[in-house]
């Protein structure tokens, strides 16, 4: 008897990470939020990109009984989380409209059975219909990833997301989610957001109907992104895009126009120059765009020119650049979308081209806001973000200031810092050494020494690993981040793993990725 209880426990958070997702330690942050949200607690979690915040709801779900419940906007990365994590062997799968019919009943059907440890749907989906399904699902924890879409006062409201409101309380007056909780909140709530200021975290707890919820606010510091302004004017605009492009020759990269029309005409000029560039904006038809966004996330082309405005479903950890040909609104949105690379860890430039003419742009777009205090807040933000350009002061810890973060500089992140340029970005710098992540970590010391290791991406073996990678996701439909990340390549490539069990210590691989890759990269490293 007392063998079969130790057996039926649930496994431990640490022993999660390590046998599934193949990592040994917990980032900052993640193990706070996974056991307040074990202990069935509320928890608001404001992490940057890149810091494994969805590691915070996937573990739970490997724990808790029943269903791990995402309300996630971006549609398009649903199939590329729900590959992830088939990938490591969870049950998981996403509702949403791009389902046939008789498809979507079934994964209703199979959510209500409990046949899933994770579930993704957009809000728009949280019709009647569905509410009422909700009700009689087995649900343990509902997550409401990028949270700030849901107030007002955030930089990408979305009205969909006050579907939210009072839906737990629906949920638990009736059916199989409403029983349980060790901190009495029943169902908890977990709310997960890169970008909320102090007065955007409190409406979210509002919105949502938290209870003395927990919380986590990581570091918005990210010493892997180089940030660069540049003010228009000053130099060709044009020629200099094309020679930051240039300098990451064969890497992925986004650059964000304010308009379709500059969306096409930079997409036009890179490809006349011989990049491998496609547009992405809203006045593409469906097709068109998933098309894009697939060869963009599959590697087969290197960079994606698209609009400010227009969300981008973009979850590649190897985009090695982010260029703003045109301001964005506000320092939230600027933030969020140099976010977008780097996310594996390694050196990333962001570079912001600016102008008092994006101001006074934006202000024309204000015109369509009703009410006057939301407007006059939305054309302070767009002046903000343009004098935090245009001072000679370290990039990061402007940015850093905005959401209430003290801090110093950044050493070498930010042009001001290190006493540099975009010349010197195009035509100066040798190829950035790819320094790996979290350097104090017990995986980082087992490595050699970062400063040591030229991270350029022409190097034979990387190619080689890359080569395999995508030809392996290729094979499954998948993008090829799935596979592996480009800091595991980097690592495989460091350590020389010669077995399984040395391929065990790589940071990033569990047994289900060493079962389903590890013989065939093991062939690569020993031919290389």
């Amino acid at each position: 008897m007392l063998r079969t209880m130790i057996e039926s426990r649930p496994p431990h958070p640490e022993s999660v990470l390590r046998d599934v997702f193949g990592y040994d330690e917990f980032r900052p942050g993640q193990a706070h939020i996974i056991d307040a949200v074990l202990a069935g607690r509320d928890c608001i979690g404001v992490m940057p990109t890149g810091a494994g915040k969805s590691l915070t709801f996937q573990i739970p779900a490997r724990i808790m009984p029943g269903t791990v419940l995402v309300l996630s906007p971006l549609i398009s990365l649903m199939k590329d989380q729900v590959d992830a994590l088939r990938d490591v062997g969870f049950r998981a799968t996403a509702i949403n409209s791009s389902l046939a019919a008789d498809e979507r009943r079934r994964r209703l059907r199979g959510f209500e059975r409990g046949d899933y440890e994770l579930v993704y749907l957009a809000p728009e989906a949280l019709g009647p219909h569905m509410r009422e399904r909700l009700r009689y699902a087995p649900l343990s924890l509902i997550v409401v990833d990028e949270a700030h879409c849901i107030s007002q006062w955030g930089h990408d409201f979305r009205p969909s997301y006050r579907a939210l409101q009072g839906l737990r309380d629906e949920i638990r007056d009736g059916g199989a989610g409403g029983d349980g909780g060790a901190g009495g909140n029943g169902l908890p709530i977990l709310a997960l957001t890169a970008t909320a200021t102090r007065r955007v975290a409190a409406d979210i707890v509002r919105q949502l109907g938290m209870r003395k919820p927990a919380g986590y606010k990581g570091s918005f510091f990210r010493s892997n992104l180089r940030v660069v302004c540049r003010k228009k004017g000053e130099g060709n605009t044009r020629a200099e895009i094309l020679g930051l492009i240039r300098r990451h020759r064969g890497e992925s990269g986004i650059v964000y126009c304010l308009s379709r029309k500059s969306v096409e005409q930079m997409a036009e000029f890179l490809r006349r120059e011989g990049v491998d560039a496609v547009p992405y904006h809203a006045g593409l038809d469906d097709a068109a765009r998933a098309e894009h966004q697939d060869a963009f996330a599959r590697d087969e082309v290197d960079v994606v020119v698209a609009t400010i405005a227009f969300g981008m479903g973009i979850d590649k950890s190897n985009v090695r650049f982010v260029i703003h040909r045109d301001m964005p609104s506000d320092i939230e949105s600027w933030y969020q979308e140099i976010g977008r690379a780097g996310r594996d860890g390694l050196p990333s430039d962001c570079v912001l081209f600016y102008s008092w003419a994006d101001v006074k742009v934006r202000e024309r777009f204000l015109a369509e806001i009703d009410d006057p205090t939301v407007r006059e807040a939305k054309r302070r933000a767009a002046v903000d973000l343009f004098r935090l350009a245009d001072r000679d002061v370290c990039r990061h810890r402007g940015l850093l200031a905005y959401f209430g973060e003290d801090f110093d500089t950044c050493g070498e992140a930010c042009d001001v810092c290190a006493g540099i340029g975009v010349a010197d970005l195009v035509d100066v710098l040798p190829v950035l050494k790819r320094k790996t992540r979290a350097a104090a970590s017990a995986s980082s010391r087992r490595r050699r020494a970062a400063s040591d290791i030229d991270r350029s991406p022409s190097d034979p073996t990387f190619q080689r690993l890359r080569t395999l990678r995508k030809q392996l996701a290729d094979a499954r439909g998948v993008p090829a981040y799935i596979v592996f990340s480009d800091q595991v390549l980097w690592d495989l490539i460091d350590q020389r793993p010669g077995s399984p069990e040395e391929m065990l210590r790589v940071p990033g691989i569990g047994p289900a990725k060493l079962q389903q890759y590890g013989d065939v990269f093991l062939d690569a490293l020993r031919d290389s």
